[in-house]
């Protein structure tokens, strides 16, 4: 392996990815019904996207996608911490994540829950783009009703 298999995409490569990324989105927010809106997060000059989507368990959630220096970022807000039940909570998430594929769930302000996941700038093409987005939406769907029945099951129950 030489010195430069290691050096981060250059501008021009990020260029490239960022391109690809914001066509995807577009192609995406026309031909995918769960998406609902795309829209570029311009305030921190950074780039980051955000789709607002639609699901059945969870009726809507956004996925973040953040283009850095060396990998895109993926990430979607599941929900706030359990009020009740923290271990068995804690357990069923963490026995999800041996399932899924490049996802994972962690942790994180205020102890939220999250969903997220990254891919090397060069894997970035559309159809990783679509696994990213299909995956999320498919672990939100599939774990959410469980968890919140476990995490905050006193709160629905008479």
């Amino acid at each position: 392996m030489s010195v430069n298999d290691d050096a981060p995409p250059t501008d021009a490569e990020l260029a490239e990815a960022q391109a690809l990324i914001e066509s995807w989105l577009h192609r995406t927010l026309a031909d995918n019904p769960v998406v609902q809106a795309v829209e570029r997060d311009d305030t921190t000059g950074e780039r980051r996207w955000f789709l607002r989507v639609t699901g059945e368990q969870k009726p809507v959630f956004s996925v973040w996608f953040h283009l850095r220096q060396r990998s895109l970022h993926v990430e979607t807000y599941v929900m706030p911490a359990p009020m009740e039940r923290h271990g068995e909570f804690y357990e069923h998430l963490l026995r999800r994540n041996i399932r899924f594929h490049g996802l994972a769930f962690a942790i994180g302000d205020e102890d939220a829950v999250f969903l997220i996941g990254q891919i090397p700038v060069e894997r970035i093409d559309e159809a990783e783009l679509d696994r990213l987005l299909g995956s999320t939406y498919a672990y939100v769907e599939q774990c959410f009703r469980p968890a919140m029945r476990i995490g905050f099951g006193s709160r629905f129950t008479g």
